[in-house]
Order: structure tokens, then sequence, then C-alpha cells
């Protein structure tokens, strides 16, 4: 506390109880208190004298606006991380505003608002020598720019040396704070740089509130005042949270006598302490000491109960877990002050169910709420889960001051392989058909006390004996955890009608220690094979033969016959072919003699790489029959049965062949060597082919076929040309090269094959396009005549009626539903003179006023009883005409009303105009049974005498 503040506390928190204690309590405070104002005397005259002394000095500190130093050297690491805080640079600001820092040349880092410098990313200053960067600070205002230079040094061995801004191992940021120079202890310098006396500051102990006060409120805290409220007039005041920040109004202060007092309950577990500060100052708002911190420490009494984390705890342990072990932990939480009694918990175990095999399985440590076995036996297969609840008391357990809860906790007991699979029965039985595979053959049932579906219930199934081969497996089922035997390789019964199977069943998971399988974890299995017709088997398969080609038909080739493998069967094997591309061969179905019924040609082309493949089938007798295939694989040497033939068979030249020469060769579908070499000469037929071309060879295989004369006319030239091959028995052929002659560019190439083309077109080509054309013309004109006939009907029937108002051939919407495609069929002797209709069938209708208007009727045409069909038009027309002429009619576009729709009509009368008889005797009392729409017209029609 500063030196001219008196402090005095009258704080309920103090025991007062003891007068004696009380006066001696203001005595040694009275003592206290003239030792402070004697130490203020002295600081006050030394204070001044030294602020004088500065003031009148010539040489007095001025305020420098700007960085601290010109320079910083950093001692670092040679690694930093991302966001590392390096170092930090001082700004004196003499009171001059706020500045803006930012880095210089540099994007590896960055400088903040309080003048700390991060590394942006993670950077690795190893071989980079010495880095330097330059810091701005910049005026928003004034826009003037203060620098400084940094110099970052980094040693290999990780070793600092020499002066240091930040310690390179610091990463937590450092605040920026004033820089004070002491020239000596009484004398300091402010923020805005200038020199002021200050006094020593006295510190206050905090004052302690106790929190949920019931007294009278305001209620006193301390009494603060001034000795320089002697000679004049102060104002006192506090600051801070609680005071005039939020919460604000919980601490009020007498501006007169400096009284502090709170105004209402205090919470601990809100808020723990407040710090204030007191102001004095005088009537003029002059500040006259410096202001002094107040720390309020709220005390904490037991008024929260203790509170699980969850109300349900959930945890598991082993079963046949040893004693000691660890099972789960609960935990409490309490908002008192945990430093004291009140929030210092205790917990212990009230009851656990079911107590087996004991009531006391469990215990917890009262302290950290650790859960652990206490006792042998715990058996999931004979108590799954065991519940517990747990009680935690604050005031350090006390039962009769502190406050408890309670929470639940299941503890669920974990299955461990302690239970072994064991069969049902000793011995299992089941049969199979023979050369089945992936069938089961029986399925094996064991017993495992283990929690279903878990490793330690899974059961694993192993043939220990009786399967030397491997024929069968036994998978698991993992539903029902059964043993499948399963056939994996075909059982031949000729070789082995039965097996007797060991098996041995195990869990997924080892059994515990100590426990060990029983006999019942082993069974017998007896399987019996059962006979079946099997197919009967080719060999070899497939067979090969080789043979030349050109076998005559009749030749026999071979046999191919099957086995049946039904040794105790006697039954009998019949032939046949199932697949022969070319239809070159039958077999025997007795013997399975196999012989030709065509020449063999290794040409053909169902033959590749001079193989061809017939496949066979034997079937034999047996119920049900059964039969295999087998392939004969003919392998055909090459005869000369083939004449060459010249190759290509179409050449072009030019008119003026230059040069006037052609390579051709032969092609034979022989092989070597019955094709080539070959020998080439021109035919003796026509003669004139000799005396135009000669032929000349170049090798055993090309020959160079040469113009003689000058220059042939364009057009298409076959060329006779005699070819022999080097058989055994040499074959010849002539064969004609067609030569395509035409005009030829400078390049060589043709330009009038179009012309060529067409004069070696053919007069089967010829005739077809002219059938074409003529087909063409014949559809052309039956479309014609076709459109002359229509035109013809159309005029036809505009004699009768205009075809864009013919109600048979256009939509028209009526507010009734008409009677479909039967409403078309018109029955035009219907439309009559009224004259023939029965007199006492006419009756007088009610008509609508904005149908037609109230005056004299106009008198229409009237047609003759019997009309023809013919006049049906002109009576149409005359009606018309006699509409547009009357000058009541309404407008053409409005309804035009008929007095008279005919009669007759199959369908009857629909206005009660006429029936079948007599009008007079029709019954309307039906409508009323038609239902409420209809209820109007019984109204009107029937009704009786109304």
């Amino acid at each position: 506390m500063p030196p001219g503040f008196t402090d005095y506390y009258k704080s309920d928190a103090t025991d007062t109880t003891d007068s004696g204690r009380r006066n001696t309590y203001y005595t040694k405070m009275h003592r206290f208190g003239i030792w402070i104002l004697m130490a203020a005397l002295q600081v006050v005259v030394l204070g001044g004298e030294a602020e004088r002394q500065l003031t009148n000095k010539p040489g007095s500190l001025p305020c420098m606006r700007g960085f601290s130093q010109k320079e910083y050297i950093i001692e670092m690491d040679q690694e930093l991380a991302k966001g590392q805080a390096v170092f930090n640079v001082s700004f004196v600001d003499c009171g001059g505003g706020k500045v803006w820092f930012e880095v210089g040349d540099s994007s590896d880092f960055r400088v903040s608002e309080d003048g700390v410098v991060y590394s942006l990313r993670r950077l690795s200053l190893a071989g980079k020598g010495n880095t330097g960067l330059v810091v701005y600070a910049r005026d928003l205002h004034s826009k003037q720019i203060w620098k400084t230079r940094v110099h970052l040094h980094h040693h290999p061995d990780g070793k600092n040396a020499g002066p240091q801004q930040v310690k390179p191992s610091d990463a937590t940021l450092t605040q920026r704070v004033r820089e004070i120079l002491f020239p000596w202890h009484s004398v300091v310098v402010r923020g805005d740089g200038t020199l002021r006396r200050v006094k020593r500051d006295w510190v206050i102990p905090p004052i302690n509130v106790p929190e949920n006060s019931r007294g009278q409120f305001p209620e006193d805290l301390v009494r603060i005042r001034s000795d320089r409220d002697k000679n004049r007039m102060l104002r006192y005041s506090v600051t801070g949270p609680g005071a005039d920040q939020p919460p604000t109004g919980i601490f009020i202060i007498n501006p007169i006598s400096g009284q502090l007092s709170v105004t209402k309950p205090l919470d601990r577990e809100h808020i723990s302490n407040f710090h204030l500060r007191a102001h004095a100052v005088d009537l003029n708002g002059n500040q006259v000491e410096n202001p002094i911190d107040i720390v309020i420490n709220v005390i904490d009494q037991n008024d929260n109960r203790p509170e699980f984390t969850h109300t349900i705890f959930n945890g598991s342990v082993p079963e046949g877990s040893k004693p000691g072990s660890f099972v789960m932990t609960v935990t409490a939480v309490d908002k008192d002050d945990p430093k004291t009694a009140n929030g210092m918990l205790r917990y212990k175990i009230l009851s656990q169910n079911p107590q087996s095999p004991s009531s006391n399985m469990f215990t917890i440590n009262n302290r950290t709420g650790d859960i652990i076995t206490v006792a042998a036996g715990l058996d999931r297969e004979k108590v799954t889960q065991y519940t517990l609840i747990i009680q935690a008391t604050d005031m350090e357990g006390n039962p009769t001051y502190g406050l408890s809860n309670t929470a639940t906790t299941v503890i669920r007991i974990t299955d461990v392989n302690d239970n072994p699979p064991e069969f049902t029965t000793d011995t299992f039985f089941g049969e199979v058909y023979e050369n089945r595979v992936n069938v089961i053959v029986t399925n094996l049932t064991v017993t495992d006390k283990d929690q279903p579906h878990t490793p330690a219930w899974s059961a694993v199934y192993r043939i220990i004996a009786g399967d030397p081969t491997g024929r069968f497996s036994i998978p698991t089922d993992p539903t029902t955890n059964e043993g499948l035997l399963t056939v994996v390789k075909p059982i031949d019964f000729e070789l082995t009608r039965s097996f007797m199977l060991t098996v041995e069943a195990e869990n997924e998971v080892p059994l515990v220690r100590g426990i060990h399988l029983p006999r019942q974890s082993s069974a017998t299995i007896s399987v019996r094979i059962l006979d079946l017709n099997e197919s009967p088997e080719f060999s070899p398969n497939p067979k090969s033969i080789k043979l030349e080609e050109g076998l005559p038909s009749g030749s026999l080739l071979t046999t191919f016959t099957a086995q049946d493998p039904d040794r105790f069967m006697r039954q009998t094997i019949r032939y046949s072919k199932m697949y022969d591309p070319a239809n070159w061969l039958e077999i025997d179905p007795v013997n399975g003699r196999i012989s030709t019924i065509a020449i063999l040609d290794r040409e053909s082309p169902y033959v590749k790489n001079n193989l061809y493949n017939v496949t066979f089938m034997a079937s034999d007798n047996g119920i049900p029959p059964a039969s295999g295939t087998g392939t004969l694989q003919m392998y055909l040497l090459d005869i000369n049965d083939n004449a060459p033939h010249v190759f290509p068979p179409e050449v072009e030249m030019c008119e003026r062949p230059d040069p006037n020469t052609i390579n051709i060769t032969a092609s034979d579908p022989d092989l070597t060597p019955n094709a080539g070499p070959f020998a080439f000469e021109l035919a003796n037929h026509p003669t004139d082919v000799r005396r135009n071309w000669t032929i000349s060879r170049i090798n055993g295989e090309y020959a160079l076929l040469r113009l003689r004369i000058g220059s042939l006319a364009s057009g298409i030239y076959e060329v006779p040309i005699k070819i022999t091959d080097s058989g055994n028995l040499p074959m010849s052929n002539t064969s004609y090269l067609k030569v395509k002659v035409c005009q030829c560019d400078h390049h060589g190439d043709c330009v009038d094959m179009e012309r060529i083309i067409a004069a070696g077109l053919g007069t089967g080509a010829i005739i077809a396009i002219l059938i074409c054309i003529i087909i063409l013309l014949v559809l052309v004109l039956m479309f014609v005549m076709w459109m002359k006939r229509r035109d013809k009907e159309r005029q036809a029937k505009q004699l009768l009626i205009d075809p864009e108002d013919d109600v048979r051939d256009n939509i028209l919407k009526y507010d009734e539903e008409g009677g479909g495609e039967e409403d078309q069929d018109y029955d035009l002797s219907q439309l009559q003179q009224p004259d023939a209709l029965e007199p006492e069938c006419v009756k007088v209708g009610i008509r609508r006023l904005d149908e037609r208007p109230l005056h004299h009727d106009h008198q229409y045409p009237l047609r003759s009883a019997a009309p023809h069909p013919g006049e049906i038009g002109d009576f149409i027309h005359e009606g018309l005409k006699a509409a547009d002429n009357d000058p009541t009619a309404p407008p053409y576009d409005s309804l035009l009303v008929f007095d008279y729709e005919g009669s007759g009509s199959d369908a009857g009368s629909l206005s009660s105009l006429h029936s079948s008889s007599s009008c007079g005797d029709q019954d309307y009392d039906y409508l009323g049974d038609w239902g409420p729409r209809f209820r109007k017209l019984a109204d009107l029609y029937g009704g009786g005498d109304d």
C-alpha cells in the first residue's frame, strides 16, 4: 500500500469473538499505522529532493520514440517449428499512439502486435550460415517508420553463447513490457517517456469474504483513506470486475469515507476472487495518490454435493480373474474448493447384486475410485454381470457433515475360453455317391458353454486319422457352430467303398492355462460310398493319328474304343459321332472302327495347322444311362492335289507403259515340295498373245511379263499363262491374268478408270439397272393415279356436305356423353316433318329465354313426309339461307334453336315427345330411383296429379 493510504479492516471474515483479542489487534494496527506514516514522510522528502534535482538538471532524460535497440543479435536452434516464437522486439512509443509491426524481405517470419516474431513454417537453418531480417514499425497516423535489424545466429552443437533476446527453446508468447530505467530508486520513466517521483507501494493482504453470506447488505469489508484528506477534500472510487466492469455493482465504495462494501452474497463457484483497484482524486479530478490493488478472495463453503460424471458406469472384468485385478474407475466431481475438505471426496460401495458367490466380490479405493476384485470365483457361465451402488461423500467422507451422492456401476463378466467344445455323440454316420465333390456328407454337432459367437465358442474341426489322401474337409457353420463334413476330391467306389474318420474339435483361441481337451472333444465318422453309373472313358483321349490327304471314301482309319469304369456292372457300350464339321468320317456303333465317307482334303477350311478334330461319344445302357466323349486328332499329310494359279489375278498398265514389264508369281495351296519352284510360259492360244507379250523366269517363285509392242489401247486384256509346280507328279494349270490398260498421268497413275470399269460392265448388270428404272417409273405412275382418284372422291363428297363440316370426320364437343362410334350411323329417313307425329304426343315444352327471342316464329321451309336422302343437302342449304335472311335470328356464331329433331330413332326420344306406343300412358316414376341428380326430372314428369 502506498504510504499515503491507511487501511482499516472491518471484515466479518476475521474472528472477533474475543474482546481481548480485538483490543490487542487494534493496538498493533495503531502502532503499525504510525510506523507506516513515518516511513512515508521520509520517502516523500527524499523523493521531492530527487525530483527537484532531476528537474533542474540540464541533462534530463528526454523520451525518444523508436526501437529500444538498433540491432538485435539472437542465438537460436538450427530447427524451428511452425508457429514457434523466436524473439521479441521492444518499442518505446512515448504515448504517441499505436504502431504497426511488420517484417520486411522475409516470407519465413511474421511479427505480432506485441512485437513477438514467429516462424511461419518449419525452418531448418543448418548450412545456411547466419540469417538477417529487418523489422519495421509504422505509425498509423503520422506514417512515420522506424526499423531495427535482427541477426539470427545458430550453432551446430545446439549450444547458445553470447547475448540473446529470447531463449531458442522458448515456444511461448512473451508480452511486451515497459522499459524502465532506474537512475535512482525514487525516479522511474513513465510510459510516455517523462520522469516522475514515485512512492514505494505497500501490498495489502487479500480480503477474505465467505460465500453465501446471509448478513445485511451492503456489508462493509474495508476502509481506505488517504492522509491527504486532512487539508483537502478527496473522492474515493474502485474499478475492475465486480465494480464498474461486469459483473457490475457487487462492490461499492463510499466516495467520502472510503468504506468498501459488498452488496450481495458471493458465489465462489462462479467467481473465486476479485481484483479491484482503488483511486483517490481531489474535487477537480486530479489524482493525488497512486492506485492500489485490492484482492478479494471468496471463501468456500460446503454448498455443493458431489456429482458423478455418469449416472451409470459400465465396466468389465474377465471371468476367473484373480483377487486384486483392476476392473474400472468411477469419478465424481465437487464444485467446492478441492483444497478444502468441502471438495475432498471419499468413495465406498453400498451394495452388490447378485451376492454370488460372495457378497464382497469387489472393493473400491476410497480416494481414487478404482474398483478391484477382492475374491475369486468370477464365472460368466453362472453370473454374467454385477451391479454395484457407489457412494461419493465430501468433507473427506464425514457422514455427519458431508454431502453425498450415488451412482450405479454395471460390471460385465467377459468370457474366456475355459470350456472346450464337446461332441454330442461318439460316432457320426454318413454316405455319399462316388465321384461327387463339394457335397455335405453329415453334420457334426458340439456343445460349448462359452459365450456364443465368440472365438472362445467357435469350433474348429480337424481330421486326425482315416483320410490320408485329403478327400474330406470340415468347415464350420458360423451360425450353428456345426462341422460340415464335405467331399473335396472325387471318390471311386471301385477303389474304396467306405471311410472311418477320426475328428477333433477345438476353439479358435486356445484354452486358458490349466484346462485340457476332454475325451468328448474327439469323435468317429463312418462314411459309406454309394456306387453310381459312371460314364465310359476313351483311352487315350485325345487320340492322334497321321495320314495322307486324298484317301478315298470307305478307307479304314483306326479303332477308337472306350472302357466302362463300372467293373461290377455288365453293360454294353455304343458309339456315335458328335462333331465332324466336314462330315468326312463315320464310326461303327459296336466295335468303334472309324472309316472315311468322303475324300480328306488338307486344304479344307476346317483344317487348322494340318489338324482336323472329330469328337465321338460312347454311351452305356445303365440306369440311368451314362455317356462320355473322346476326340480324334488327324494330322493330314500333303500331296500334290492342287494346281498353281497366277498371282495377282489383276494388274494395271498404262497405254504407253514405262517400264513395260509386270512382275507375277504363283499361288499353290499345297506345301513344299508340292508347290514351288514354278515354271511359267505363255499359252499357245490365242495366237496374238505371244505376238504382244513375252514372259521370262526371274527365279523359282517369280516371273516377268513384258509387253512387246510400244502401246496398247485402253481396255481390259486377259493374258493366258501356264504355270507348273514341282510335285512328284507335277501339276500344271492355265490361268488368265487380267491386265487393265488405261491412260496415265505424268506420275504413271490411271486417270480414266471409270470409263474402263464401264467398258467392262457385263450384260447382266445392264439388264438389272434397266429393270430398276422401269420399276421406279411404275411406282411413280401408280402414285399419280392414286392422287387423282382421291381428288375425285373428295369432289363427290362435296355434293352432299362440305368436308370441313362433315361431322363424321371432325370432333365435336357436346355437354353430354354420346354412344361412341354407334352414333355415326345416321338414319337420314328419320328427318321428317312434325306433321307425321301423333297429335296427342305433342307437348309444349319450356323454352329458355336466352335461346330465342319472344316474338313471332319465322317460317322455315318444310320438307315432304318421305324425303329422299339426296335432298338432305338441299334442305339444309335452304334452312341456312332462311336463317341468314331472318332479321330476328341470333348472330351466326350463337346457338340456333330448331323446334324439330326428327322421330323414329332407334334409341328412343329424349324429350318425352313420343314413345313406342303412346305418350299418355308413359310411366316416369322410375326416375325417382336414379338418385338425387334425377330428382328434379322425377318431380316434373312423375309426381301424379301435381
